[in-house]
């Protein structure tokens, strides 16, 4: 079933797959936020910001994951995170400058749900001529999500 597909741990449409590869990122980041919080907050804030944040799910934002709810789940607990290592509860404008690159005054941890449409729209289309000849001898419809993302912009 195409909702189930997978290719090289990243899911090839929305569905099944989609739901739970972002239910057990969200998984995994609750657990090393919880371990984050046995070590120096400096040393635990790089590893939040370099390893646990926007790299971990980097790869599963080529997929159709725009508007998925888990990418806001996603994003709480990096902000509750942030928060913890920080010692302060960060306010709306707090969690938005903090998402800043750090040359321009914020911690550089990135919003996942921010990132998405973006990575979908670069994936889509650096391989549409690979797409285009794979697809070649087939009669499909066109990628009606790819379109509808090309005319929002």
């Amino acid at each position: 079933m195409v909702s189930e597909a997978t290719l090289l741990g990243a899911p090839l449409s929305k569905g099944t797959a989609l739901d739970q590869t972002l239910s057990e990122r969200c998984d995994d980041l609750s657990r090393a936020v919880e371990r984050l919080k046995l070590i120096a907050s400096q040393d635990a804030l790089i590893l939040l910001k370099a390893s646990f944040s926007a790299p971990r799910v980097q790869h599963l934002l080529c997929s159709p994951s725009v508007g998925h709810a888990a990418l806001g789940i996603f994003d709480e607990l990096l902000r509750t995170a942030l928060g913890y290592l920080t010692n302060c509860d960060l306010s709306d404008s707090e969690w938005i400058q903090a998402t800043l690159p750090v040359r321009d005054g914020g911690l550089g941890v990135s919003r996942v749900s921010t990132l998405a449409l973006p990575a979908f729209l670069a994936s889509a289309a650096s391989t549409l001529c690979l797409q285009d000849e794979i697809l070649f001898e087939c009669q499909c419809q066109p990628d009606d999500l790819l379109v509808a993302s090309y005319m929002s912009l």
